[in-house]
This record gives structure tokens, sequence and C-alpha cells, in this order.
């Protein structure tokens, strides 16, 4: 925890209401998310019980298990949630765009044209909480590889043919949650958690009612109370009036109401069965009378179990709708739309399934990659954020200052002379800004001369217009730094105008790069020796690539 957040938490204590951490939203919000509460049977949290999903707020759908111990119903949950989600899922992926990019020729090593598919938009999952993140990928572990009624050797309990298909898409999309900055599966909580801060610790903000209770508590209560009576708060059959629902259930809840309903269920059905077995016709539709009257039941509980959640995850949303985009969402939303594309391309090619567990080149490219991503996602959230950019400052890896002077000076030493101009400001941060050390300018508005249009010259992902600078003079006594501007100006003899600040002006600097390296190439896994999965005994199933920004 940084200590800004630290002092916005305490703030928050002190002020009773949720404190900002951002400015901007940081995060890619869809105009059509698919919000989904999952529901889990108690003692057993790959048993799913219910999940309440839809993109209208006024329309979500249930689904359900009236018995999470029995396989062959678990099995009919999973193939209309499969109905129900894949077809969203789905639905963005005729609407492409095409991409001109180049190749290089592995016999020629001549680059050539090529033109690649990006899906137009992506689909956005949205759940209550990381615990609905894990949820999910349990589901997708488990079901990725079932065999269905449709293979050669169905074995036991097959299952129906699209359930397979949804596990390799949730597979994908909790794997994809783990790259800093994806949009494609978020969680509430962490949502919030980024854009504010509250009095209360982060085991506490999984229960979005409570981390809710903070934003915008009632008349005479303190955030601190609100959210305890969020959490506490019973009807008059003792059941709580925000039910966690993501996806743990409450004890209460269990005990009063699914537990006798669930029993019912078994009862109706074991009537019906006897019935059935007896030919006895009238007791038969009694039966059957029975169990769709204890299905409706437990329809109703559950219903009543998963609104307020479902309430609140749109209220979160409406939160964060009220905040500005930030200025490099879209490029991060683009990552997902190529990751979104790739996994299309995967499953239309025939590819097999996830592996259970990935070869050491593919997981040290996941882990490279979300190294890659996690520092990109902090460079851009620095440029545009102020207050991303304030902890910075604060952590001594930035600073900001007014300029004070600026004097022209040249480097003689090469054929001709370079423009080196001495910039001067004065500052009340205390970076660790050595002598000799780099510093990157942080570009304002309006876009200096000679920046690319369409991004901020020295924003991440760099660019040759990306001015850097080092510190020549520290004079702690006076809060002065002298920086010599070494590139970013052009390359006339002259600096470009506007590419140098001048005297009033107040600039950023960072001592952090704001480009992000690429780690070294790896090796293809059939080049890898036999200690780390390579040939001999290469494994039966290949791993998926890692998705990655193509350009």
């Amino acid at each position: 925890m940084s200590l800004l957040t630290t002092l916005a938490r305490l703030e928050a204590v002190r002020s009773g209401r949720a404190e900002p951490l951002a400015t901007v939203r940081h995060r890619h919000l869809s105009d059509r998310p698919m919000v989904l509460v999952p529901l889990t049977a108690a003692g057993e949290s790959g048993a799913p019980l219910a999940v309440m999903l839809g993109t209208d707020r006024d329309a979500p759908r249930l689904h359900l298990v009236p018995q999470p111990l029995n396989r062959t119903l678990r099995f009919d949950f999973l193939a209309e949630l499969a109905a129900d989600l894949l077809p969203y899922l789905e639905s963005f992926a005729e609407d492409v765009e095409r991409i001109e990019g180049s190749e290089k020729d592995p016999e020629t090593g001549e680059k050539t044209q090529v033109f690649r598919e990006l899906c137009a938009d992506a689909p956005q999952l949205i759940v209550p909480n990381s615990a609905g993140v894990h949820h999910l990928a349990l589901i997708g572990r488990s079901t990725r590889f079932r065999r269905t009624a449709e293979d050669e050797d169905p074995g036991p309990y097959p299952a129906p043919a699209r359930v397979p298909l949804l596990g390799r898409w949730l597979t994908h999309l909790t794997d994809r949650a783990q790259v800093p900055g994806s949009s494609l599966l978020l969680p509430m909580t962490g949502l919030l958690a980024r854009h504010w801060a509250t009095g209360q610790s982060h085991l506490e903000d999984q229960h979005l009612a409570a981390r809710l209770a903070w934003h915008h508590p009632p008349d005479g209560l303190s955030g601190a109370e609100a959210a305890e009576l969020a959490e506490s708060e019973r009807d008059d059959r003792g059941r709580l009036r925000h039910p966690p629902a993501g996806p743990a259930t409450d004890p209460r809840f269990d005990e009063v109401v699914l537990a006798p309903a669930i029993t019912r269920y078994d009862s109706a059905v074991g009537a019906l069965r006897h019935s059935t077995e007896q030919r006895d016709e009238a007791a038969a539709e009694h039966a059957r009378a029975a169990v769709r009257a204890a299905v409706e039941g437990l329809e109703q509980a559950l219903t009543t179990a998963l609104l307020p959640t479902w309430r609140d995850v749109w209220r979160g949303l409406d939160l964060l709708r009220a905040l500005p985009p930030a200025a490099h969402l879209e490029e991060r939303w683009t990552g997902d739309r190529w990751s979104y594309t790739g996994h299309r391309d995967r499953l239309a090619a025939g590819e097999p399934p996830q592996p259970r567990q990935d070869d050491a080149v593919t997981a040290a490219r996941k882990l490279a990659q979300r190294e890659r991503e996690q520092a990109r996602l902090g460079v851009q959230e620095a440029l545009d954020d102020p207050l991303a950019m304030a902890e910075h400052r604060l952590a001594g890896e930035a600073f900001s200052g007014v300029v004070t002077e600026v004097v022209p000076d040249w480097d003689t030493t090469g054929r001709s002379p370079k423009p080196r101009p001495l910039v001067t400001l004065r500052t009340a941060d205390r970076p660790h800004a050595d002598l000799g050390r780099e510093a990157f300018r942080v570009w304002g508005s309006p876009r200096p001369v000679g920046a690319p249009p369409g991004r901020q010259a020295g924003g991440a992902g760099g660019g040759p217009s990306a001015q850097k600078a080092e510190v020549v003079a520290v004079d702690t006594a006076e809060g002065t730094l002298t920086l010599r501007v070494l590139s970013g100006m052009g390359r006339r003899k002259e600096p470009e105008p506007g590419s140098l600040p001048e005297p009033g002006d107040t600039v950023t600097f960072t001592l952090f790069e704001l480009t992000v390296r690429q780690s070294a190439p790896l090796p293809e896994p059939d080049d890898t020796p036999w200690t780390h999965g390579g040939p001999p005994g290469a494994a039966s199933a290949p791993a998926a690539a890692v998705s990655e920004e193509w350009e």
C-alpha cells in the first residue's frame, strides 16, 4: 500500500466517506457488460448453486441447481449457462477490422506486408468480487476437458456439447484477468478499490454492499456505521438484507431457507420416482406438481438472495461511469481485443483446450507479459492521473516544479553541434535525483511540436519524441534542480519551437523510463531441454500462445 493510499484511508476514517484515489477511470467499461453474480453450495466451492446474469439491469436471468450434489443436474445447469452466456461471448466475433502489419520471412529474412483481423469490440464480464473470478476459474478448469455425448468415448456422465466450450472461454477470461490493466473480466470490488479508498480493511472491502456503504452513507451515519449495517442487518426472519452472494452464502440463509427448500425438492423427486415405479399415474402427476413447486420455491429464495448483490454491481457501474476515461484506456482495451480475437481464432482452428499446467516456456512468457503489462500500467496511470503521479512524487520517483531559467547550450564534440540546453526549475519535491541520473519529461497540453498526433510525447509506448534529460545540479537548500535536455527537440541545430519549456511553466519529470522494455526472447518449447518440459517426453497438449498486441 502506497503512502497516498494510506493517507486516503485515514482521511476516509476521519470524514466517514470514501475518498478518491483517482481523478479518471483507469479501466474500460463496455456499453453492454455482462453482469454475473455466482453462488456456490456451502462447503464445496466447486459446486455451483445458482447464477444471476444479464446485460439489462432490469431483466436479470437466473439459473440454478435444485440439488447441487446431483451430477446430472449440475451439468444441466452448466448447459443452460452455456446457452445463455456463449451467445454473448461469441456475438463480438464477426465485426472485425483489418490491421496492416509486416512479417519476416524465416528463409529470406525479408519483411512482407500482411493483414490480420481484429475484432472491433470484445465482451466484458463483471462479477461482484475476486472470489467470483476464482469461482469462474474453477468452473472453467472442471469443464473444458469434459467429454460429451458427441465424442467417440463419452464415458460416464457425458456433458452437454456446449459445456466444454464454455469452460474454454471461462479459462481464457480468468487467465486474462491476471494481466494488469485487462478489462475482459473485472471484479466490482477491485474496480472500486482502485478509484476510491475506504476506512476498512481490504478483506472487508470484498463485501460489495459494505464497500458501497462508504460512498453514500445514510443521513446520520458514518461510512463505518453504514458498512457495519450493510454487513449485519437482518429482516424479521433472520436473513441478511445484503447477503454476500459473491459466491459465498449466508449460513443463516442456508439453515432457515435453502436447506428446507432443497429437502422439499428431494422429497418431491423421491415421491415422483416411487409413483413412477408403481405406475400410479395420479400420484405421479401430483409428484410432478410438487417438484415444480419445489423448484419455484428455490427460484424465489435464490432470487431474493442474489438481487441485492445484482443491484449493488449496477450501482458500482454508475459510480465508475461518472469518472472521465483515462487517456490510455483505449490502448489497453485494444490489447484485450487482440486477446479475444486470438482466442476466437484458436477455437476456429480446432486447437485443443488450454493445458492443465503450462510448460516452462509458456509459463515464462505469461510471467514476462504480466510483468511488462504491470510496468506499462503504472506508467500510463501516472501519465493520465495527477493523483497517480503524486504517488511517484511522494516516493521520490518523480518531481514537478516551475521553470526559473532556460540556458541554451550545445554539445560540440561531434561533427556538428547538438543542442543541449540547461533547464532549471524550483520544486518542493524531494526526488532521488543523483547527479547524472536520467529524467524523462511528462508532456502536458497542448501537444508540443514534433510530438506524434494521437499520443503524448514521452507516453507509454515510447516513440522518438520522448524527451530525455540528465540531472547536472541539485541545490537542496534552494530547492532547485538543473537538467540538461538530451533529446526530444527535433533534428535541427536549434530546438524546435515548443519543445522546451519557458520560464514560469510548470513541468513534471520522472526518474523512471516512460517506455516499457521488451523482455529477452525465449526459445520454442521444442528447443528447451527435457528438464524444462522439452523433448524427450514433450507435453501431449500444446499450450495456447500468449496473446499480445500485434503491430
